[in-house]
């Protein structure tokens, strides 16, 4: 059993982790983090682990196999400044911190750089837009089709914010409202040009992000030109996805509550008039954070890289 501890562990990513793991066949989770919360049960702040969770949150690290770290962005890189971790210890950063691969980190995408990551003792976890995006564009980048500019219309929900209050995070603000934010600089630009750039030089990547009125889930839509026709789309992205167990191509339009609750994203494509629209769905804490960390950690300790992630308590 692989020792695992959390930092921030009270926050949404890191609650999701522990909900996941509590379940998890190979691991045991045995330090969870909180400064704000250090000294209360865990079951007291993630209310629904009564009875799966008797851990107390605590301020200190104890040694342990797996390091995930839930931390603010700009917080994990002091983290880890102020602490020694042993060599040996697996770190999953969830932050943007070290999404540029900097420090010996590598950039934790499955389906992008699964050799790399088995062979990682850190990884740095997608963001959750990026990943969604990520994911509707590197079929065509292998192929050397993406020829001009990208265009992205996405939305996510409130859990996307962090659970620190904001102006806009407020229910009253939220409810039956809908609004953009970051309009083409928002921070996860950087990787998702970084990612597929590595592939393939990238072209213009113009990106509106959306804020929602629903807690969780994303939908990217994004297109760019394609002189192909919808068969061969639909072949391309299969054949990409053929050995990737959370991804899959949908021949029907897809929506955000088929994959709530899941580590998996479904792509649906459309072919119109020279332009390829992929539609990509993702829930923004599993596979856009926790559960892709969990898989990211699976690779990294040699086990099924769904263990764990067979996650779905239901359609509504």
């Amino acid at each position: 059993m692989a020792k695992i501890g959390i930092v921030g562990a009270a926050g949404y990513t890191g609650g999701e982790l522990l909900r996941i793991l509590v379940h998890h066949p190979d691991v045991l989770i045995t330090c969870a983090m909180s400064n704000s919360q250090a000294g209360k049960l865990v079951s007291d702040v993630h209310t629904d682990l009564l009875g799966s969770c008797s851990l107390v949150f605590t301020k200190e690290l104890t040694p342990v196999d797996v390091l995930f770290i839930c931390s603010g962005h700009g917080e994990s890189k002091k983290f880890l400044d102020s602490h020694s971790i042993p060599w040996h210890t697996k770190i999953i950063d969830l932050s943007t911190d070290f999404r540029d691969q900097s420090e010996g980190f590598v950039y934790g995408l499955p389906e992008f750089q699964k050799e790399k990551i088995k062979d990682a003792t850190k990884v740095a976890n997608p963001g959750c837009f990026a990943t969604s995006i990520e994911l509707a564009l590197l079929p065509l980048a292998e192929k050397g089709l993406l020829a001009s500019d990208i265009h992205v219309s996405a939305i996510t929900g409130s859990t996307g914010a962090g659970q620190a209050l904001s102006e806009t995070s407020h229910f009253s603000w939220r409810n039956n409202n809908v609004s953009v934010y970051k309009t083409f600089t928002h921070q996860h630009l950087a990787e998702i040009r970084q990612t597929i750039s590595a592939v393939k030089a990238a072209p213009k990547i113009h990106f509106i992000p959306y804020r929602g009125n629903f807690s969780r889930g994303i939908m990217a839509n994004v297109y760019t030109s394609f002189s192909g026709s919808q068969e061969e789309a639909e072949a391309m992205y299969q054949k990409f996805y053929q050995h990737s167990p959370f991804v899959f191509v949908s021949s029907q339009p897809v929506d955000v509550k088929q994959v709530v609750n899941t580590n998996k994203c479904f792509l649906h494509l459309e072919v119109h008039e020279g332009q390829l629209l992929i539609t990509s769905v993702i829930d923004n804490l599993l596979k856009g954070a926790s559960g892709q960390a969990v898989q990211n950690m699976n690779l990294m300790l040699g086990w099924d890289e769904d263990a764990g992630l067979r996650l779905k308590s239901g359609r509504w």
